[in-house]
This record gives C-alpha cells, structure tokens and sequence, in this order.
C-alpha cells in the first residue's frame, strides 16, 4: 500500500484529507494497438469486442489539413516568424492557432447528437441508417463544450480571438470591446437555425460548463463554469483582477463561476457569483489546497489548485464530483447556488485533475489525469503506469479515498498524443462500466466494479495520422448514448461504434445496456440510471451472478428456468413469488456486489409476480 502524506495547516502548510492508493509500477505491455500503421483517413484499425459503424469526416467548413496541430512544427513556425520579425522581414506565423478546428464535447437530445469545436458546433440526426448533419454553426473561440436544456444549447469559449458576435475576425489587442469569453446561450427551438440569445463574460473565460437545475424552482437553470485561462483585465471586464490571494485578495484565481439562467427569460442569464470551493475550512484562507509542485523525488509535477477544470453533478444525490487541477473535490450542491466543498483528494501522481464520473450509486467517482495536457505521448512504455491515468476512489461517509489507477492497458507510439480523457457510464444493471476516450490511445471500456480491480473488457484504436511525427488527434469524448458509442475525433470527424457481446458482457448485459433510452443527456450532469422489470435485465444479473461462486448453484439454476419462462411468455407468477423470497434470503447471507445483485433480482421478480 501507498501511504499518502496527510499533514495539517499551519504556518502556510497544506492541509490535504488524501485516501490511500493501490502502488503500482509500470505493466503495462504491447498488444495489437501498439504498433497499428498511421494516416489521416486511412489509418488501419484494432477493435475488440467493439465494432465501428460510422466515421462521418469533418466538413470543409471545419477542416483544413493545414489546421492540424502538429506541437514541433507549430513552436518552430512561431520562432522562424518572431525571428523574421527582428531582422525587419515579414513574418508568416502559422495560419492557424493550436486546434483552431478540433473537435471537442457533446451533448445529446432526442434524435440529435451535437457535437462541439473550437471554431463552433455542428448536430448531427441520428436516427435514420447514418448519422446525418443538420446544422454546422460556425462560431469560433476555442474550446467549445457544449450542453443542451430544453431549446437551449449552452457552448463555452476561452480563447481572446473570440468576438461577442461570432465573427470569425479575431478580437486583437489586449482591450477589446468586442471580445467575448464565457459562455454563450443559443435558442435552438428552430434546430436548423441555431440562434444566439445570451452571452455571459467571464474572468478566465469558460473551458468546461455542468448544467444544474434548481430542485425547487423549475423556471432556473443554474451552470456551474470552469475557467483555466488567464485573467483578464480589469480595464476589459471591471470585476477582473489577477494575482495570488497573498498580494490581492479580490483575486479571480481560486474559484468557480455560478450563472443563473431564469428558463422563461434565458436572455437574462448573469453571473451571480464567484464562490471560493478551494478555501481552508479553518482559517477560511482562499488557496487552501494543494499549492502545486512535485512532492518528492519520484513523483509527478502537479498544478496548483486556483481552478477546476470539469465539475460533474450529481442532482439526486445533491453531489458533485471536482476535478480541481491540483486536487479532485467533493462538493455539497443541495443549494445549487451556494456550493460548499465536504472532502478533497490529494494524489502525488497525479498531475493534472481533469475530470469525474460517478458510478451509479454514487458511492464510487473515477477521477482522470490529464498529464501533458492532451498534446503530449504519455502511454509509451517508459511511461509510468499510474501517471496519466485514471484515479478511482471510493466516497465513505462523504469522505474521498482513493482506491486505484487503470491506464490504458497498451503501450502507444511517441507520435500518439495518449493520456486519459472523457467518458461516460455503459448502463449495465449491476455493474459499474466505463467507456473513455484516450485521445490517439483509442476508447477503452473499463470495468470498475471492484473499485480496486478495475479491468478492460473492449477497445477500438486506429493508429497516428502521421507515424512520424506527433499531429494531436484522436478521441476528446467518447459517450454512451442509447445504445451507441459516439466519439468526437479531434481530427477525423465523428465516429459511432457499437459494443458486442464476448467473454467479459453477456448478451443479456448488453441487451439491458441497450434498452436505457434517455430523452437528454449531458454527460456533466450525471442522473441515476433505472432499468425497466424485463426478463433481460433479470438474466443479466443472472449472469453476473454465474461468473462468481457465491450463490449455491441449485438456486441459481431455478431461477434461469423461471426466467427462462418469462422470457418465453410462460410466466408463472406463483414460482416467481417463491423465487423472489429465497433470492432475499440468500442475499442476506451473501456480502459483497452479490449480494446486492441477489437483492435487485429478487426485488425485480417479486414486482413483477405481484
């Protein structure tokens, strides 16, 4: 076992509340992934237990091969054009800034995918054969994570280009009236003609945005904003100010932004406030976590905790989880419009806190850990295995512990940008599944089920668009969404895969997976999961419940025959009652996931027996 450090505030010292982690070295090893032939359109592929049914490439609009990031090139670019510049000769920087057209974040609604980038978003209806566009909105100002709430579509913009009008003329100098950083707020009653309605500045512009609603007003929408950038000047936006707590304590470092958004007026939509999540609960200090730097010799480089980079809610357990750069956070959201942290976390191998999911329950949260900052190889095999990765901890009595890491189990190529990214819930009744993006490491689906064991049970990787040199691409999200993976592909437009049955998901598992069909889903605003009383749900956990040796088989093999039954439309509700009491009896007896599948089937049978 790993022993975190745990120390006290005193005198300017952190005062961190870390769990302990699982230490682990690196073992992770080559497979069919790691060596795959690289090219932009036509680089050649590996699945497992996962099938690709639609690449829908980019759009001219949001492609040009000359707006692909290539980090060496670009910084070398830039030198030639300072150094032209010096001699007195005209410099030609490159035409375009990093990512300018990169596919980022979705959000989904009914038949419509949207799909975020930095020079706007694009829908996609997906409900016929293929996926088809509907409307591209071009609209540029970088980063572009986007979510939907009725007619509303809600999109973030960081960079200084950005103009409040959309317009594609960068917004220069270092005070501009027409600059805009924040979030947008568009009316898409008329999903054809998306139109701009609202548009709330910001400090440090927006990275990532979480919808919340208020659970005692229905006419509230409140947006939790994540801000990574610099600040701004006061002489743009007069409640800016920069520098550390230390020297001005009306600082924009050291907290979140809160938008209220009244439903029947969303032009109205306004920053209400500013609250400071990170502060110490003791001496109500600002910067009250982790300071950033390296804690001993063979750690990681961590980031200092002013900021949090993706705050994912959890309405019906009033929760949120933080991914707070140099922390990851539990927030107390009860009172959406006032936020209070109740645990931290504190990981020296982690370098960068990105983002969180809860599992269903919510008593789990898998934490990632952008290290390099998407751009970088970080899955080669002289990368550690627990740098990079995803961080799982468990939530026990509203107190944070980490459990364990899990890093894509392949080694990539230097030319792959490969570290862990977004993701989302596989709804599976009784286990907790994940499928994540691993930027130019593919999509990973992950079995988190024992918090401390998690494994892979599918994947699907092409190789570098150019083998010999690093050009960032890859998969930014990769999201369930009734029944389909949908997965942004920085450079190669949007792709929908599918997940097969195999050794590690039974039939009956996906099927259950397959039938959760959402109205709306923002992948920030996680809600719980409800299966319908179905014959394949109750053979899932069957299933589950035959890969282990806790339940006695007798019991096991009655209760297929029943539900074999019922599935056949041969129900007999006499022994489904019958059943369901035995189930509840040998639960009580069986400790463990189990257990709680033995619960949930006798309760489902019972239910359904009347």
């Amino acid at each position: 076992m790993k022993h975190l450090l745990k120390c006290t505030a005193a005198l300017g010292v952190l005062s961190l509340a870390i769990g302990t982690a699982q230490a682990q070295v690196n073992t992770v090893g080559e497979d069919e992934r790691s060596h795959l032939a690289g090219g932009l359109f036509d680089a050649e592929s590996a699945s497992w237990n996962m099938v690709l049914e639609h690449n829908v490439p980019p759009i001219d609009a949001f492609f040009d091969e000359r707006a692909l990031f290539a980090p060496a090139q670009f910084m070398a670019a830039m030198r030639a054009a300072r150094e032209a510049e010096e001699r007195g000769e005209d410099a030609a920087p490159p035409a375009f800034t990093p990512l300018a057209l990169a596919n980022t974040d979705f959000a989904f609604q009914g038949d419509h995918v949207i799909m975020g980038n930095y020079h706007g978003f694009l829908i996609y209806n997906v409900a016929g054969d293929a996926p088809e566009l509907v409307t591209a909105v071009v609209c540029p100002g970088g980063q572009g994570d986007v979510s939907v709430y009725g007619d509303l579509l809600f999109l973030s913009v960081e960079h200084n280009r950005a103009r409040l009008d959309c317009g594609s003329e960068a917004a220069e100098g270092e005070v501009n009236p027409d600059r805009f950083r924040g979030i947008r707020i568009f009316d898409i009653s008329d999903i054809t003609a998306p139109r701009q309605i609202a548009a709330v500045q910001t400090c440090r512009g927006s990275h990532t945005h979480t919808l919340l609603p208020d659970p005692n007003d229905e006419n509230i929408l409140y947006v939790y904003n994540s801000g990574t950038q610099p600040v701004r000047s006061g002489d743009e936006l007069e409640f800016c100010s920069d520098g550390q707590p230390g020297e001005n304590p009306e600082t924009s470092l050291y907290s979140i932004d809160i938008i209220r958004v009244p439903l029947d007026a969303p032009e109205t939509a306004e920053l209400i406030d500013s609250p400071r999540i990170f502060a110490d609960r003791e001496t109500g200090e600002i910067a009250g976590l982790w300071q950033g730097g390296q804690l001993g010799i063979a750690s990681q480089r961590t980031s200092q905790t002013n900021h949090c980079h993706d705050i994912t809610v959890y309405p019906e357990l009033g929760i949120a989880g933080g991914a707070c750069s140099g922390n990851g956070i539990l927030l107390d959201i009860t009172d959406p419009a006032n936020p209070s942290r109740i645990s931290e976390l504190f990981d020296p191998d982690m370098a960068y806190w990105h983002s969180a999911t809860f599992n269903n329950e919510g008593d789990v949260v898998v934490f990632t850990d952008e290290w390099g900052g998407g751009t970088a190889p970080r899955c080669r095999a002289e990368d550690p295995a627990n740098w990079g990765a995803n961080l799982i901890a468990t939530i026990e009595g509203n107190v944070l512990r980490g459990q364990t890491f899990y890093k894509l189990p392949s080694t990539q190529g230097s030319s792959e940008n490969c570290v862990a990214h977004n993701g989302s819930l596989v709804p599976v009744p009784g286990r907790d599944i994940m499928v994540q993006s691993w930027y130019q490491g593919g999509i990973s689906v992950m079995d988190f089920t024992d918090p401390r064991n998690p494994f892979e049970i599918a994947y699907f990787d092409r190789g570098p668009v150019d083998p010999d040199n690093l050009v960032v691409a890859g998969y930014w999200s990769s999201y369930w969404y009734n029944g389909r993976i949908y997965a942004s592909e920085i450079a190669r437009g949007l792709d929908v895969l599918r997940l097969e049955a195999g050794e590690h998901l039974s039939g009956a598992e996906l099927a259950a997976a397959e039938a959760v069909i959402e109205a709306e889903v923002n992948p920030q605003t996680q809600t719980r999961i409800v299966w319908e009383d179905s014959a394949v749900v109750a053979q899932a956990y069957l299933d589950q419940l035959a890969r282990g040796e806790a339940v006695e088989a007798g019991l096991l093999e009655r209760a297929g025959t029943e539900v074999s039954r019922w599935a056949d439309g041969r129900m007999n509700r006499g022994n489904l009652r019958r059943l369901s009491r035995d189930l509840a009896s040998a639960a009580a007896e069986t400790e463990g996931r189990d257990g709680a599948r033995l619960t949930a089937l006798g309760e489902l049978l019972g239910r359904v027996a009347g």
